[in-house]
């Protein structure tokens, strides 16, 4: 059983090959989903993904956090992404908490521009993971956002859903 904490995984990675693996692996899933959802690559995105994620962002929309089929997710995020010129979700300071056995867990700073036109909307803050292995392979098995900062309108959003229905 694997069993890492965040004061030592410096040290172990730089003596340890199967933890550099894992390391790359779930950074890995991490960036995928980021980069993925920007590029509209949902086949990346899928691929970070296990089966079912929890996904939480009651801290920007309120609500419950919810578990569904990551098939059901991507057809949720490529139903509103595409409406928005353009985004652009950064994702740093990523760092690995834990691996304890087939479980891991992850943190990770963001920014997420997303903008129409010369609107803007900008959200700041941090995802927590949960992945799995799958296989061999890390998959983001939950995912919680908080928000701790935001600057222009969350309007956009159901701006870009209707856009993204209409062919943008």
């Amino acid at each position: 059983m694997k069993l890492l904490s965040t004061v030592t995984a410096a040290a172990i990675a730089a003596t340890s090959p199967a933890f550099a693996n894992d390391a790359a692996q779930i950074n890995a899933a991490i960036i995928g989903i980021a980069a993925g959802a920007d590029r509209h690559d949902w086949d990346r995105v899928r691929d970070a993904f296990a089966d079912e994620v929890m996904l939480d962002y009651t801290s920007l929309w309120g609500g419950e956090s919810a578990t569904a089929a990551a098939d059901d997710v991507i057809a949720q995020w490529s139903g509103f992404l595409p409406g928005f010129d353009v985004t652009h979700h950064m994702v740093t300071n990523e760092t690995i908490t834990s691996i304890d056995g087939d479980q891991a867990t992850a943190q990770a700073d963001f920014t997420a521009t997303h903008r129409i036109g010369d609107e803007l909307w900008v959200l700041g803050g941090r995802y927590d993971y949960t992945l799995t292995n799958v296989g061999g392979t890390w998959k983001v098995s939950a995912l919680t956002m908080t928000a701790l900062w935001e600057t222009g309108s969350r309007d956009l959003v159901g701006q870009a859903a209707e856009r993204a229905s209409a062919g943008n």
